[in-house]
Formats: structure tokens, sequence, C-alpha cells
């Protein structure tokens, strides 16, 4: 009996301390009038932490400058920014649109735009 209640104590002490992503990736995304589907969301996140760009400067720390509050889709607090195109994006012109994922989770976090050529800030897509 005392194993059993302790092996239970443990369980839930490790499921109440394991940190969780807070919502899955968005089914689509617009981000100054293109938009993207859940599909290109999460192919741009998997090329970006698999590094398949590695010939560009992708991916690479997103600082959040902007100050972005992300808490509603994921629990990181490191970032990793990389383009969101509707095709892969493998090198080249990265273009205006970017999807941000936590560096270590690899969870969706944001998607965000360059809405002009003249300045590098970055306003965020809506979902």
């Amino acid at each position: 009996m005392k194993y059993t209640l302790f092996l239970v104590s443990a369980l839930c002490a490790l499921t109440l301390g394991a940190p969780i992503e807070r919502r899955a990736t968005p089914s689509s995304v617009s981000c100054g009038g293109r938009s993207y589907s859940a599909s290109q969301i999460n192919g741009a996140i998997s090329n970006g932490v698999n590094d398949r760009a590695s010939s560009s400067s992708y991916p690479h720390r997103y600082n959040n400058y902007e100050g972005f509050d992300f808490s509603d889709r994921c629990s990181s607090t490191s970032f990793q920014e990389f383009p969101l195109k509707s095709s892969p994006y493998t090198g080249g012109s990265p273009g205006p649109d970017r999807v941000i994922y936590g560096t270590n989770s690899g969870a969706f976090c944001g998607a965000i735009y360059h809405a002009s050529s003249s300045d590098n800030s970055f306003v965020r897509c809506s979902y």
C-alpha cells in the first residue's frame, strides 16, 4: 500500500512539474494579406529545427525587440525565427514573413512579418 501511494505521488509530481506547450499550431495565419496553412507553418518550423537552410543565416535567434507576447501559444522564453513562405525555404531571399518557435521545444510560438521594406520592425500576423 505504501509503495503504491509513493508511486502515485511521484507520478503526480512529475506530471505537475512538466512544462506544457500552450496551444497547437493554428490552422492558418495571415501575414499582410498572405495566408499560410498549418502544414506550411509546421514545415517551416521543421526546416528551421533541422537547419535545412544551412547556407543562409536562418534559423537564427529572434530577440523580440517588438515585445510580442507569445505566452498564449507557447511556454518558451527563447525563440528562433525562420522564413515562412508558400514553398519550403532553403536559401536565398527570405521574404517578409517569419515563423517563431521555441528554441528548445520547436513548438509554434507565433508568426510575424515585415510590413514595410523601409524598416526592419515586425508586425504580428493574425491567426
